[in-house]
């Protein structure tokens, strides 16, 4: 009798490990970027840009002395116009004339007193600060040089709003000054043709 002996199945083989090889190998290490060098700009063209923005600061002081004069002479001539109101009797006559003259006095003497109010002025290095010092003086020459010229470009843009809005306000008393005289001209001559055809001259 023969016995039969069972062979075990043989055991499922794994799969040979692969060995990457070096070259297929990544790694993904950060890469330090390197610093950023400073701005070195030259002394001689920071002294050039200086010049030119006080220039350009200069003119805009100037600009600003002729928006004066034209105020000044707004107020004259607005005076003026308001003295002939009063003498011709004009603005009692209770017509649509007198209406419009009242209207344009009062809207011209707005404008210029909207001109002639103080406007906070810019400037810079602004010595009502206490931190000036400890700021500005503890800069290296450069730095010190670029952080006034950033300064005075913010200066020269705020200041710049301040004269346009001054010389709008000019411009609409000029148009307004202008626009009552003509009605003032108007009336007079209205009341000229009226007065000579009752008296039969005209």
């Amino acid at each position: 009798m023969v016995n039969a002996v069972s062979t075990p199945a043989p055991a499922d083989t794994l799969p040979p490990l692969v060995d990457a090889s070096p070259d297929e190998v990544q790694l993904s290490l950060p890469v330090e970027e390197p610093a950023p060098e400073p701005l070195t700009i030259p002394p001689a063209t920071l002294a050039l840009a200086a010049q030119d923005v006080r220039m350009v600061l200069r003119e805009q002081n100037e600009q600003s002395q002729i928006l004066t004069t034209k105020l000044n002479i707004l107020f004259v001539a607005n005076g003026a116009l308001l003295t002939s109101l009063s003498i011709s009797r004009l603005l009692v006559s209770g017509s649509v004339f007198s209406i419009a003259e009242i209207v344009g006095f009062l809207a011209s003497f707005s404008l210029l007193m909207g001109a002639f109010l103080p406007r906070q002025v810019a400037v810079t290095p602004n010595l009502e600060d206490r931190k000036f010092l400890e700021t500005y003086l503890a800069l290296s020459e450069q730095d010190y040089q670029l952080q006034m010229l950033v300064n005075l470009s913010e200066t020269y843009n705020a200041n710049k709003q301040r004269l346009e809005d001054t010389s709008q306000s000019l411009k609409y008393a000029a148009y307004t000054i202008w626009s009552t005289t003509v009605i003032m001209l108007v009336h007079i001559l209205v009341i000229y043709v009226a007065t000579g055809s009752s008296s039969g001259l005209i």
